[in-house]
This record gives structure tokens, C-alpha cells and sequence, in this order.
């Protein structure tokens, strides 16, 4: 425990996450539509998309470390927010690619390590980590949330409803929300995403310095110095590898949903898709996150009771579920829309249940690297895949003449996401022994 007080400090870690994935919810739902209407080439799609699994990959060689051995963690946090927040303000303000490549990659190199360094910062203060861990991630859920709802009223038509003349709140809040921004204005509003993500990000950068003070982890002699080393040997246990590789795969799976579901969401019926106003798309998929609130609530009985791999296999089968759902009805906007509450399940289910348990099984002063080891799948490698693979399949594979096969589409994660976790049913058998945040007996230390 690294706080004065016996008590975890929720709040502060709450709130801490809320923020942390604001920043993140308020810009990436939407910007795989915003790229092509700004006319870069798929390509350059590519390119502005893998900066966050690339910064995801430079993480776990280099800010990980400097957060486990060399920095004071709500230091680290504080400054990244404070560059990194200026540099996705200036994302809202060019619509040309090297300036616009340029900052989001500055951004996404401060931001990405700062996911393992709150989840480390958080853990440091718990506790109970497998308890207390759901509901203090609960705020980034809740983060996300508020994210997306504020865009139901930036994507509005305010032309069209002031000759709608309303009279009184309840009119205009009616006529607000009928008169959504279509075409061309609809994308040219994006830009306000990434003007809202800076300035969470610059809260957040003031906010990270009022945090529990977490202390250094001494490095003690005969352990290796570089952190991200360290992790990597914990491949050389079965049971670590197999969850690793299984993680790069649901990776893949959950990048693909954020590649596709906007723009299947937004896409006119006729043209295959579910035609969904477009001020309505970012609350749609974040009825997701409400659903995650529950789910998180419930996760750390759902370990106890079902145990590590059981919890891990729902969180992936409930991809293939709603992928399923996706490729079989997609004219029914009903299905797709409650479908969405799947979204808890798989990211409480196995993310969530991934982190808890890098915390349980991994040495103390390896923590941050090791939850990079994840991330490196999580925010990296999975999504590097996904981002370069996913604007090819839906832009020239499964699109002829501007109608879009959402059912072949949809049925590559669908069979990825069940293959996954048939995988882990099959191969992950961590030690029975577990404590948490002590180590693993039998596992690695």
C-alpha cells in the first residue's frame, strides 16, 4: 500500500479512470469514417491508424519501463497528458495528412503507456485488486460513456432546427435530436471529436498530479534491470504464452469491431447497412459500455465462481456472438442495437479478467511491464493487424459498387473470435494457486 490511509482511495482512482478513456472514446468511435472524407487513401488510413498499436509496441520497450524502474508514475501520467492532449487538439485543427500523421502519433506515444500505468497506479492502491479492480474500471466504462453522448448534440443541424421554430425545451430538445448533420457536414463536425479529447486529456494531466503518491519499485540485486525483459522471459511458461497469443487474437477481433461498426452502423440500408443517424451512432455503441457497468459489477463474483478460463472464453464468445448477429440480421437495427450489451462481456470477460490476472501472477516490480506485455497484444500487435487489414476487407473486398457484403464481412471475426476460444478451452492451464498481487505458486516469479 503506497497511501497513508487503510482505505483504497476509489474516488481519485475512479475518477482517474473516467478520464483515461474519455480521452480515448471521444475520438476513436468515429474516426474510421472521418479519414476517407478527409480524402486520405487507404494507406494513409492505415498509417494514422497504427499509431496507437505502434506507440502500443514502443510502450512496452521503453515508457513501461521508465514507469516500473526510473519515474514516479502520476508524474509520468501527468506530463504525457500534457503533450499528448495538445497534440490531439491539433488533430481538430488540420485536414492534412503528414501534420495530422505527425500529432496523432505524438499523441498516441504519450497516451498508450498511460492505460498500463493507471491499471498499475490503481493496483498499487487497492487492497483487494480482484474486488476492488472492477469497480474503479468502471469509470473509464463510465468515461467512455460520457464520451460519446455530448456528439448527439454537436452532430446536429442547428440551421434546420431554428426553422423548426421550437417552442419551449421539450420542442426543441425533440427538434434537436431530429435534425441530425448528414453527408459532408456530418464528417466536417468530427473534427470537435478531437478537440473534446484534448481537453479531457489536458484535465487529466492537472488532475494526475492531486493522485495517491505511488512509490518507486527498488529493483533488488540479481534482477534484471530492463523491466520489459523480465516480462518477456514469463513467456517461457505454457500457460503465459497461450493466454498471450489468445490476447493478439481477441485483439484482432475487438479492433474489428471499432474498424466496421461505426460506419455499418451509419451505412444506408440500401447500400447494406443499418441507417442510423449519424448523431446517433456514437450512443449506439455506447449502450456497449453501459452494459460494461454491470458486467463489472458482477466480474469479480464471476471469478470466483467460474475461475480464470471460463470467465476468459465468454468474454471472447460474446464477439462471435455479436458478430453473429451482425453478419445474420443486419437489416434488423433492433438486434443490432441490443446486441450491443455484449460489449461488456467481452471486454470485462477477458480484458478486464487479463489484467486481474497479470496482477495476481506477475512479481511486483514488473507490473507495468507486464501489463505492457498485455497491452503490447491489446493496443498493439491485435490492433496493428486489425487497422491494417480491416479498411482493405471493407473498402476492396467486400464493397462492389458501393454496396458492402456486411455478411461475408462480419463472418471473418466470427470464425477468428470462436477459433480463439475453442484455443483457450483447449491449452490454458494456469496454476490452481493463485493470491493476488503475491504471485502464483508455481507460477512465474
Amino acid at each position: 500500500m503506497t497511501t497513508p490511509s487503510n482505505k483504497t482511495p476509489r474516488g481519485s482512482l475512479f475518477t482517474m479512470m473516467a478520464l483515461e478513456f474519455f480521452i480515448w472514446g471521444a475520438w476513436l468511435p468515429l474516426i474510421f469514417g472521418y479519414l476517407p472524407s478527409l480524402g486520405f487513401s487507404p494507406g494513409q488510413q492505415s498509417l494514422i491508424l497504427n499509431a496507437f498499436p505502434v506507440a502500443s509496441i514502443v510502450g512496452m520497450f521503453f515508457s513501461n519501463q521508465w514507469a516500473d524502474r526510473k519515474f514516479i508514475p502520476e508524474k509520468f501520467l501527468a506530463f504525457s497528458h500534457l503533450v499528448g492532449g495538445l497534440a490531439i487538439l491539433g488533430c481538430g485543427f488540420t485536414k492534412e495528412f503528414l501534420p495530422f500523421f505527425l500529432l496523432m502519433l505524438v499523441h498516441c506515444l504519450l497516451y498508450v503507456p498511460t492505460i498500463s500505468i493507471t491499471n498499475s497506479i490503481a493496483f498499487a492502491n487497492m487492497k483487494d485488486p480482484e474486488k476492488e479492480f472492477g469497480i474503479v474500471r468502471m469509470g473509464g466504462t463510465i468515461g467512455w460513456i460520457l464520451a460519446a453522448w455530448p456528439f448527439t448534440f454537436i452532430f446536429v443541424n442547428w440551421d434546420a432546427v431554428q426553422a423548426a421554430n421550437p417552442a419551449g425545451l421539450v420542442d426543441w430538445l425533440g427538434a434537436a435530436l431530429a435534425h441530425p448533420l448528414t453527408g459532408d457536414a456530418a464528417k466536417a463536425a468530427t473534427k470537435w471529436t478531437f478537440i473534446v479529447a484534448g481537453l479531457a486529456s489536458l484535465t487529466l494531466a492537472a488532475f494526475s498530479l492531486t493522485l495517491p503518491r505511488t512509490a518507486q519499485k527498488p529493483v533488488t540485486a540479481g534482477v534484471e534491470k530492463l523491466a520489459w525483459l523480465e516480462a518477456l522471459r514469463l513467456l517461457k511458461h505454457p500457460f503465459v504464452l497461450v493466454l498471450w497469443l489468445v490476447t493478439l487474437v481477441d485483439s484482432f477481433v475487438h479492433n474489428c469491431y471499432f474498424n466496421w461498426t461505426g460506419v455499418f452502423l451509419g451505412t444506408a440500408k440500401e447500400a447494406g447497412g443499418v441507417g442510423i443517424p449519424s448523431n446517433w451512432i456514437t450512443p449506439v455503441m455506447s449502450i456497449g459500455q453501459i452494459a460494461e457497468i454491470l458486467t463489472m459489477f458482477v466480474l469479480g463474483a464471476t471469478l470466483k465462481k467460474f475461475g480464470w478460463r471460463t470467465t476468459m472464453i465468454v468474454g471472447i464468445l460474446g464477439h462471435a456472438a455479436r458478430f453473429a448477429v451482425y453478419a445474420f440480421f443486419p437489416q434488423s437495427a433492433a438486434m443490432i442495437i441490443v446486441v450491443q450489451v455484449l460489449h461488456g462481456i467481452c471486454y470485462a470477460f477477458f480484458f478486464a479478467t487479463v489484467y486481474i490476472f497479470v496482477d495476481a501472477y506477475f512479481p511486483k516490480d514488473i507490473r507495468t511491464s507486464a501489463q505492457g506485455l498485455f497491452n503490447l497484444q491489446i493496443l498493439g500487435l491485435g490492433a496493428l493487424l486489425a487497422n491494417s487489414i480491416c479498411p482493405w476487407l471493407l473498402q476492396s473486398v467486400y464493397t462492389v459498387k458501393a454496396v458492402t457484403d456486411f455478411h461475408g464481412l462480419f463472418l471473418v471475426p466470427l470464425i477468428v473470435a470462436s477459433i480463439a476460444a475453442v484455443a483457450l478451452a483447449l491449452f490454458f492451464h494456469p496454476p490452481k494457486a493463485a493470491t493476488a498481487g503475491t504471485g502464483a505458486a508455481g507460477g512465474p516469479h
